[in-house]
């Protein structure tokens, strides 16, 4: 038995199913968790010294890689200065501006503790803004795990097979609609059903919690359009795209303006945080200034927004950075597609900038519907083929791969003949 076998047998003991987050267990692909002792780079070392080329950064936010060098010295900065204030600092101003310099859409952002925090607080202050209830989403993308939004949700739930969630009230969930992802006419009919009682339409602008699945043209721009005609706030969950897919985040990178925008760990290069933000019209109700209410003792460590800062700023300074990244991801993946072609397998891969997704199935995925349809035992194989071979990917067929600016072209020739020997 190895140190990560043993571990999580200990683990099991005294955490609910060995692990703190559904997405870092391994059952649905049949073996235990990895448990992971330091990471540099583009790699990871679990606790029996194996070193792995990840492509899960943290879950995105890895744009630079692990272990930067002017992060790390950034937090180390930060941290001789003391952990926690619990009152105002001058970096959480210096953020604010950054973000708000950054994202045209943004005129005034709020600091949280986590994407689910975020998107919570940005439909808290959608409906104080409309005096309506009524929300829409879409059906397999994840906007964290509060109440309302565990409906039809992507990620972890859509991989444990569990549709909703027990603990979650009827009635919590009743003001929320789901329509069908690339699929506007579905969101058309529920406004022409409920259209002056719904407050906002919540959209991952690239879905990426039922594996990567691309908005299809003019998809977005008719969230927008009916938005507009109905006075309905359109959010913008770019908890994985944001300072990911361009500086500007999807609403950059596809020309979209949304109302609010809430984003997740990327705010502070991994660190535990994330924000919402948007127009000031809407931000000015939030409290203390309004009477839509949101606090967090925590919200805004120094330790996280120096992490953040640095980050951001050096992504701001480079541009440059996304050429590189965008370029080696295309090749990246195009590559997959290539051996797929040449070994006559119908399956099928997403992707966009620096994410994407290999999923087991024929059909072409652009909904959640298509996305099921993948043959998840076969993804089980293949992930632990690729993890053997110290590649780390997800441990689930639904959610993304990452790349970052520290994988080197080895790196990616190496993954490339893992994927074709794997496959």
């Amino acid at each position: 038995m190895n140190q990560s076998e043993t571990l999580f047998k200990e683990a099991v003991r005294y955490i609910p199913g060995g692990v703190n987050s559904p997405v870092r267990a391994f059952g649905s692909i049949g073996t235990t968790p990895r448990f992971i002792t330091k990471a540099d780079k583009a790699y990871m070392w679990d606790e029996d010294g194996q070193r792995y080329i990840d492509y899960i950064g943290s879950w995105g936010p890895m744009i630079l890689g692990h272990n930067h060098p002017d992060v790390r010295q950034a937090v180390i900065d930060a941290c001789d200065k003391g952990l926690s204030f619990g009152a105002a600092t001058k970096a959480e101003v210096v953020m604010a501006k950054l973000i708000c310099d950054i994202v045209p859409s943004i005129d005034m952002v709020r600091m949280v503790n986590s994407g689910t925090e975020a998107v919570m607080s940005a439909i808290r202050a959608a409906r104080g803004y409309t005096k309506r209830d009524k929300i829409i989403k879409f059906t397999g993308c994840y906007h964290g795990h509060s109440d309302g939004l565990l409906v039809k949700a992507g990620s972890g739930v859509m991989t444990a097979g569990v549709p909703d969630s027990s603990g979650v009230p009827s009635s919590v969930t009743s003001d929320t609609l789901t329509a069908e992802y690339n699929n506007p006419e579905s969101v058309r009919l529920l406004f022409d059903k409920f259209g002056e009682e719904i407050a906002a339409v919540i959209v991952e602008p690239v879905a990426a919690n039922m594996g990567v699945v691309l908005p299809q043209e003019n998809f977005l721009q008719e969230l927008r359009d009916i938005c507009d005609r109905y006075g309905s706030i359109l959010i913008f969950d770019e908890v994985i795209t944001g300072f990911r897919l361009s500086l500007q985040g999807a609403q950059g990178y596809f020309g979209i303006t949304p109302d609010l925008t809430t984003f997740g760990k990327i705010i502070g290069a991994g660190m535990p945080v994330g924000a919402y933000g948007g127009r000031r019209d809407i931000m000015e109700l939030i409290s203390p200034v309004g009477n839509v209410y949101q606090a967090g003792t925590l919200s805004g460590n120094p330790v996280a927004m120096a992490a953040g800062i640095t980050q951001l700023t050096l992504l701001k300074e480079h541009p440059e950075f996304y050429t590189e990244l965008n370029k080696k991801s295309d090749d990246f993946f195009n590559s997959i597609i290539k051996i797929l072609r040449q070994k006559n397998l119908p399956w099928q891969v997403n992707h966009i900038g620096s994410i994407g997704s290999l999923f087991f199935t024929e059909k072409p995925v652009t909904d959640y519907s298509s996305a099921k349809s993948s043959d998840v035992k076969a993804y089980a194989r293949y992930c632990n083929k690729m993890i053997s071979r110290g590649i780390y990917i997800a441990p689930a067929q639904f959610e993304a791969m990452f790349l970052s600016l520290a994988h080197t072209s080895q790196d990616i020739a190496q993954t490339l003949d893992a994927v074709s020997e794997s496959l």
